[in-house]
């Protein structure tokens, strides 16, 4: 088990150069970048999306060969807007954002970084990017750890429970509250819940914005933690909803995949009872599909799932800061967050071949090839 979890430890070195390289490469043709929008700022204008760049590359990412020009058309040129301002302040601000160098020499300086976890500065906060993402870590902590175990705890043993019942009432009314909570949107379930009880048309039961209440830290701690608890309720449900729904569907058929093979009958044959068949043999088999989607749902629900749901509760955490610092170009922040996710990612589906050893040790990933 060491050696395989040596190896995929060292597989993840080229997917992770894999996965910034491509991001990297993309970047360089997208239209528009921080130059451009500090330049639009200045002009009192807004960068349209689909803006583009004359030298073919679109966006800063031919500033390299530029920042070495002398003359001034082909610097006023290059930026959308930029005709006008002093060529010697464009070519400041290329060098402020590090585009005086060429790509290539721009990507070896940040994978260097980054493997130092050396993440920067923001290009338009006033606060290095590893501060700024714990700053906003703790909102995606809580609906993302709250929401998985929430749904899990639910979804599991109603999952079994559906599956030993198949065919039966209980199973029927169970399937059809589950499709509703599947096929209802996240964000609209959302809204639902403040009109219902956030203020709207009818209850104020719950606020409407924030993680904790303004006077958070003056309440004694068992008063914080229901302050807490009473912010993140709402979100949490409508995050849960679909979660629970998938997850515990994919129970019920794991477990009656499992129930109906041979192994199973040929237990009961041996008089064993039907809690010590589902627990001691059906259990981990069935588990094992589970546990397979675990990493996908948690880093699904941990970072890119809570966006809506923070925008609509006035929540400021890891989703809501990625998509605004796409919209604004803030490159090392883009950057950093893939990094971090991708590499928490890579770590998560390491764990989680882990867990399958421990659910049924006679998984031997040792004599599998990477």
């Amino acid at each position: 088990m060491a050696a395989y979890i040596f190896r995929r430890l060292l597989l993840m070195i080229p997917t992770i150069l894999g996965i910034m390289l491509v991001s990297f490469a993309i970047v360089q043709f997208a239209p528009g970048g921080p130059i451009e929008r500090v330049i639009a700022q200045l002009q009192g204008t807004e960068v349209s999306a689909t803006a583009r760049i004359s030298g073919g590359t679109g966006g800063e990412t031919g500033g390299a060969g530029a920042g070495a020009t002398s003359s001034a058309e082909p610097i006023q040129s290059k930026y959308r807007g930029a005709q006008g301002l002093d060529p010697e302040f464009i070519k400041e601000l290329e060098k402020q954002y590090g585009f005086d160098k060429p790509a290539h020499e721009r990507f070896l300086t940040m994978i260097w970084n980054y493997a130092r976890f050396d993440f920067g500065e923001s290009y338009f906060r006033d606060i290095s990017v590893i501060d700024l993402i714990v700053e906003k870590m703790p909102v995606s902590i809580s609906l993302g750890l709250w929401m998985m175990l929430i749904s899990y705890l639910i979804s599991i043993p109603l999952g079994i429970a559906k599956a030993v019942r198949d065919g039966t009432r209980f199973d029927t009314w169970t399937s059809a509250i589950v499709i509703i909570g599947y096929a209802i949107p996240g964000f609209l379930f959302a809204v639902l819940l403040i009109v219902m009880f956030a203020g709207g048309s009818f209850l104020d039961w719950f606020p409407l914005r924030g993680l904790v209440s303004d006077n958070w830290d003056s309440l004694p701690w068992y008063q914080k933690i229901t302050d807490y608890f009473w912010h993140l309720t709402l979100p949490i449900i409508s995050m849960a909803l679909g979660a629970f729904a998938t997850t515990t569907l994919l129970t019920k058929n794991s477990f009656l995949d499992e129930i109906r093979k041979q192994y199973v009958q040929t237990a009961r044959m041996k008089g064993l009872n039907e809690r010590q068949v589902l627990y001691g043999h059906v259990f981990r088999n069935a588990m094992l599909i589970i546990i397979a989607g675990f990493p996908g749902a948690f880093i699904s629900a941990f970072f890119a799932g809570s966006l809506l749901i923070e925008t609509i509760f006035s929540l400021d955490g890891l989703g809501l800061l990625s998509f605004e610092s796409i919209v604004n170009r803030d490159y090392p922040v883009v950057f950093a967050t893939l990094y971090i996710f991708s590499l928490m990612g890579l770590i998560v589906n390491l764990l989680s071949d882990l867990t399958y050893t421990w659910v049924d040790p006679r998984i031997d990933f040792e004599t599998r090839e990477v």
